[in-house]
């Protein structure tokens, strides 16, 4: 089983991301969260998690699966908001250019709103 410190030769944790509830100021813990990669097949899921206590979440990537390309995270956020919820889910899809490099996507999320950048 792989190590969970991030010494791991075969896995990468190059990507991560947050989740702030700004409409009560708090993080949005164990919301479900899928990252994928886009291949010649369509979209691939390559790890998943729930996000922590502090609504963070760092993805472990096998190192043959992380490359330049196009990737989504997508988050199942209704079990978090609640039935009601506007927006159920959110995909954020993105271009890793240069895979040596860390990429950070938090989500910044209201009932009836949400934006996302490119953090570090």
């Amino acid at each position: 089983m792989p190590s969970d410190d991030g010494t791991d030769p075969d896995f990468y944790t190059r990507i991560s991301t947050h989740i702030l509830d700004t409409a009560l100021g708090e993080p949005a813990r164990d919301v479900y969260v899928r990252l994928e990669r886009h291949d010649t097949d369509g979209w691939r899921t390559l790890a998943e998690g729930h996000t922590d206590a502090d609504g963070r979440l760092r993805h472990r990537v096998p190192v043959r699966d992380w490359q330049a390309g196009g990737y989504r995270l997508v988050f199942y956020v209704e079990p978090y908001l609640g039935g009601d919820a506007f927006f159920p889910e959110i995909t954020i899809a993105f271009h890793v250019h240069d895979a040596e490099r860390h990429y950070h996507v938090p989500l910044l999320l209201s009932r009836y709103g949400y934006t996302t950048y490119r953090g570090s």
